[in-house]
Parts: structure tokens; sequence; C-alpha cells
């Protein structure tokens, strides 16, 4: 994983999202006038050995990008904070807190990646700098061989992760959409995928997403991972993530809201 890290926080391919970055990192947040800023492409972080895998959007202006790490030091009423409650709720966390890199956390079962790996502007990449940043995403799952249950914040993580199906050669008869709730199950050898709005404040602040919600959506997660341990203990095939490309035919379960309209 360090040289997958490494090379990713090296990458230069995405000009306008490096000069955004850097020139967040440059002006900064008046919160942040003293901090140093990271200022560059972010990694993953978590439990290398990890069952359950979140993908976001991408890193923060004054959050993950002035931090280093994912999920880490947005303040208070924050995403960092508003996920961390609930990842330690559901017993994946040992703090309900995410401020800053060598804070201590520590997750267990869990690993927190993102489609994107830097911070965008008005936090919208564009389609073309999502495709570059793939090749990151990809080689971050092929270290986590253990991942089972894939939970995606928002629209554009879902469609990369549905993207990375498709190239693998899963065949789906309608391209799922995303849903708060949404599950799908692509096949034996892949990782079921569950929707969840994106914990930003517009949703958390607004009701869109509450932490009844996110603490139900983890549980789903929970209840696939057993079943899955279920499986294997019974001899069952085992899922993983994404293999080398084989056809295999997707399912989609909508759940607890179908409402896809909105990215995060």
């Amino acid at each position: 994983m360090i040289g997958v890290h490494k090379a990713i926080v090296e990458c230069e391919r995405c000009p306008r999202l490096r000069h955004y970055c850097r020139e967040i990192a440059r002006v900064k947040k008046r919160a942040h006038q003293h901090d140093t800023y990271w200022g560059r492409p972010v990694p993953g972080f978590g439990d290398p050995a990890a069952r359950l895998l979140l993908i976001a959007l991408a890193p923060a202006a004054h959050g993950a990008n002035r931090t280093g790490r994912v999920f880490t030091g947005d303040g208070s009423g924050g995403s960092s904070e508003f996920l961390m409650a609930a990842l330690h709720r559901a017993g994946f966390a040992d703090r309900p807190t995410s401020q800053h890199i060598s804070d201590g956390l520590q997750l267990t079962d869990v690993f927190i990646t993102s489609a994107v790996r830097c911070a965008p502007p008005d936090n919208t990449p564009l389609p073309e700098e999502i495709d570059r940043c793939r090749y990151h995403l990809e080689a971050e799952v092929s270290l986590l061989p253990n991942v089972r249950v894939v939970i995606a914040l928002g629209r554009i993580a879902f469609d990369a992760w549905i993207s990375m199906l498709r190239r693998r050669d899963v065949a789906f008869t309608t391209r799922p959409q995303f849903g708060h709730g949404t599950t799908i199950d692509p096949g034996a050898d892949f990782p079921h995928l569950i929707g969840c709005y994106h914990p930003s404040r517009q949703n958390t602040n607004t009701g869109r997403l509450t932490p009844a919600m996110l603490d139900e959506t983890l549980s789903s997660a929970r209840v696939l991972l057993v079943q899955g341990a279920e499986s294997q203990l019974a001899g069952g095939a085992g899922r993983g993530a994404p293999p080398a490309p084989q056809a295999r035919q997707g399912r989609a379960r909508v759940g607890l809201s179908s409402d896809r309209t909105r990215s995060s």
C-alpha cells in the first residue's frame, strides 16, 4: 500500500485540481491561517484487512486538503465528525472524532477512500478528472482483498464503483442508479454495493441524511458482512475486491429511499 499511496500523493494528472488545491493551501481559511496545509492528493485510510470499504467523492478543501487524511478536520458539524461518530457507534472506529492526522484514530474492519483524490472547485470534479483518478481507486482496491461490502457516499462514488464493475465485465440489464439504500448484488465474486447520501453539511443540516439513516446503512452493511462470514464457514463462495474480468449479471434492490436526483 505504501507504493500506491506514494503514487497518489505525487500525482499531477489533473492540472486544474492541482492548481486549486495549491491555491487553497496558499490562501487558507481564516480559521486555519496558522496551519500548514497538505495541499496534495489524499490517499485512503483505514484497516488494510477491512471487509467494509467506504468511497466518498473527494477531499474537502479545508478538511482533508488541509490535514492530509480523508474525512479529517472538517470541524464541529462537518462531514468528518458526522461520519466518524456513526462509525464509532457501529464499532468500526475507536473514537467519534477525526481531527488531525496524528490524533491516534484507529479504524477496524473498514477502509475509507474517495473517487477523486484532490479537492475540486465547488465540490464538482470534471468527468475526465474522475476518469483519470480511477487508476488510483483500482490500485488501492487491488490491495484490499478482504472487502465484502462497499458503501458509496454519494452518486459520483456510486457511479465510480459501477464503472469499475463494468470494466470487470459485470453485465447489468440497466445501469444501476444511485439512491440512498439502493443495494447492488453483482454476483458471488464481487462485494455488495450500498448507496448512501454523502454526509456533507448540505445533507446533514437539512435532514436529508440523519444519524439514524447512516446508522441503518452501516447496520445493513454489518448484516451483509455476517452473512458473508457464515457463507464462508459453510463452504460457500467468498466475496472480495473485484477480480479479473469475468462476465457476471448484477442485481439491484432499492432499499431505504429511491430518490436518485442528488449526487450527495
